[in-house]
């Protein structure tokens, strides 16, 4: 339904609203053992309401490093768990409302601290564990966290650097002992098999305002310091609920989780979703061993960013490099037969006589990819980011039944999300049910519903400069919406370069193309006030040994990403990336790096997006050679 907002004297905007009375997507997936938010109230009295109904079925599922096997456990063994740790912080004289902060790998005792905390009315700070020991410290002070749980010794000796900002907290719980000369250095710090010495309990569930501070997360903080934002339960429950609604899962799925529980993504429709429904959640062990996992795990949902799908697309078209060309006239074949076939699903095309040689192709190429990928996928969600064209290609002409999404953590997170049998990979889907979508000044996407923030934690300006006056969240978001209320990101309101002349070029657009090429692992594309584009890139390791070797340079040698061969090459690569923008998007000059930019050198946020205010002030000089003389 589009209405227009008298609000507003410039351009109507149009509003898209889901009746739930009406709407043909109400309870399309859900079932009994689903529990509402209703039902739920918080978060706790989900996990608590879950144990009830399904107590010896299996909740989750990790790898056991000592015993180098998997392990399940049953909802009731994690119930257990939280009865226990409840019991250890109750001595630490915490009061409902205080937070208390985690910095763990996904796993079992992230689930256990969460809602034991959770149930006795704390408020969790979720942290990443890859992130930089001054932000983390800045987030603890910020924050006032009192009790903080990590991984190990190493992580609190790098946080004991920034030593001024963690005087508020009173307890420090390690899950892997310390030695007992670095464990008697600071009276705060404290194992956990100490800690949870003797204690127990049943878990408990404190009477808690549904609306009330559940979780303050963290933004990334690309343009300066992370804020946090406030969650409720009602936030997340609502938001959970309404993703499970438009997905085809239930309780016999199996969800990969990889991506990190600080995410808000993974928080919401990797761990409050599955919960819901009474899935299994197995813990992938890292990045690296992703390959290994999904062998093993055989997952049937999965959730990442584009990054994820964007390393395996790269690595089919390495492979393809060394295969004959018919089996890549084959492949490519697969693709666009797959491609079309998709769209005749979606009601989009018509049939084709191409389609009589999909069992073969399906057999002979797509299979073989999706059994890499643990051969039971019936549903693969992107997030965080915008998804290649390219990419959603492949993977959906293969037969992955892939949809994209997008939401903000400020609206716990899911704004939009395509349907599996409504699917436009090119846009972002239609609202999810109960959730409000408008095009605002500015062609900016604003939001409203129970999803959205209580606010910026201790940042009242900051609330209201993200709030419009009449109560949507500005998502900083350009946007198009179309008749069937699919959602298009069309930029950034302020990721925008204008360059010398007027004319305006995203740089995320440009990004996304340049990346898919594979000699091109990183890249920032810059020109704000200049009179032509650059492009600051990182290659990658492998394909720039090939390169500069049949150049004759040698790779190791710095002197070698300068020398005029190698950025004619380069160039080359580069022109034909972009060769689709507009002639005044052409990117004149670059300049190669090989070491990567990494959460730990500071350039890349928790989430792996680029600072890119912390990249053109570390290479300045870098930058301000591009632009010699002009």
């Amino acid at each position: 339904m589009a209405v227009v907002d008298a609000n507003i004297t410039t351009e109507p905007r149009a509003v898209f609203r889901h009746n739930n009375n009406v709407s043909h997507e109400k309870g399309k997936f859900v079932t009994y053992a689903t529990i509402t938010p209703d039902e739920a109230v918080t978060i706790p009295g989900l996990f608590h309401e879950r144990v009830i109904r399904t107590p010896h079925k299996v909740a989750y599922r990790q790898y056991d490093e000592a015993a180098q096997c998997w392990r399940s456990y049953t909802w009731q063994q994690v119930s257990n768990e939280v009865g226990r740790w409840q019991a250890a912080v109750r001595g630490e004289g915490m009061e409902p409302g205080d937070r208390v902060a985690l910095m763990l790998r996904n796993g079992l005792s992230w689930v256990v601290f969460d809602q034991a905390m959770l149930g006795l009315g704390l408020v969790t700070v979720p942290l990443y564990v890859e992130d930089r020991a001054e932000n983390v410290a800045y987030i603890i002070n910020d924050a006032q966290v009192k009790l903080l749980v990590l991984q190990d010794i190493t992580q609190w000796q790098a946080l004991a650097q920034c030593a001024d900002q963690l005087r508020g907290l009173t307890r420090v719980v390690l899950l892997e002992a310390p030695a007992p000369e670095q464990a008697a250095a600071d009276p705060r710090l404290i194992s956990l098999s100490d800690w949870l010495f003797g204690a127990k309990g049943e878990a408990h569930v404190a009477e808690l305002d549904p609306k009330g501070l559940a979780t303050i997360i963290y933004t990334s903080g690309t343009t300066g310091r992370p804020k946090g934002v406030m969650l409720s339960h009602r936030n997340l429950l609502v938001n959970a609920y309404a993703g499970l609604c438009t997905a085809p899962v239930g309780a016999e799925d199996v969800f990969l989780s990889f991506l990190p529980l600080s995410h808000a993504l993974e928080r919401t429709a990797g761990y409050l979703l599955p919960m819901m429904l009474g899935a299994e959640v197995a813990y992938a062990r890292s990045i690296p061993l992703l390959g290994e996992d999904l062998l093993s795990v055989c997952p049937t949902v999965l959730i990442s960013v584009p990054r994820i799908y964007e390393r395996v697309y790269h690595k089919i078209q390495a492979g393809l490099e060394e295969k004959s060309p018919m089996a890549r006239r084959l492949f490519a074949l697969a693709v666009e037969i797959g491609w079309q076939r998709f769209e005749y699903q979606q009601r989009r095309s018509g049939w084709k006589p191409g389609f009589l040689l999909w069992p073969l192709l399906e057999k002979a190429v797509a299979s073989k990819v999706l059994a890499k990928l643990g051969g039971r996928l019936k549903l693969a969600i992107c997030g965080g980011a915008a998804l290649s064209p390219d990419v959603a290609k492949l993977f959906i002409g293969l037969g992955l039944p892939l949809i994209q999404g997008y939401g903000l953590t400020e609206a716990s997170p899911v704004v939009a999300v395509n349907r599996i049998d409504n699917n436009i990979p090119a846009s972002i889907g239609p609202a999810l049910p109960k959730i409000e979508v408008r095009i605002g000044e500015g062609d900016e996407l604003q939001t409203r519903s129970e999803c959205v923030m209580l606010g910026y934690w201790s940042n009242p300006q900051a609330t209201r400069d993200t709030m419009t006056a009449d109560g949507w969240l500005r998502t900083g978001d350009k946007a198009r919406i179309d008749d069937s209320g699919h959602i298009y990101i069309t930029g950034r309101l302020k990721d925008i370069i204008v360059l010398a002349n007027g004319e305006k070029v995203p740089p995320a657009d440009m990004e996304m193309a340049i990346g898919l090429e594979p000699l091109f692992e990183q890249v920032m594309v810059l020109g704000e006030g200049k009179p032509y584009l650059s492009a600051l890139i990182v290659v990658n390791a492998d394909e720039w040994r090939a390169l500069a070797g049949s150049l004759g340079l040698d790779p190791e040698d710095a002197a070698s990403l300068r020398d005029p061969k190698a950025i004619e090459a380069v160039q080359a690569r580069l022109d034909r990336a972009i060769a689709a923008f507009p002639g005044y998007a052409r990117i004149r000059q670059i300049a190669l790096y090989r070491e990567p930019w990494t959460i730990e050198n500071g350039i890349l946020t928790p989430t792996l997006k680029i600072k890119r205010a912390e990249v053109s002030r570390r290479f300045a000089d870098d930058i301000a050679r591009l632009y010699e003389g002009h």
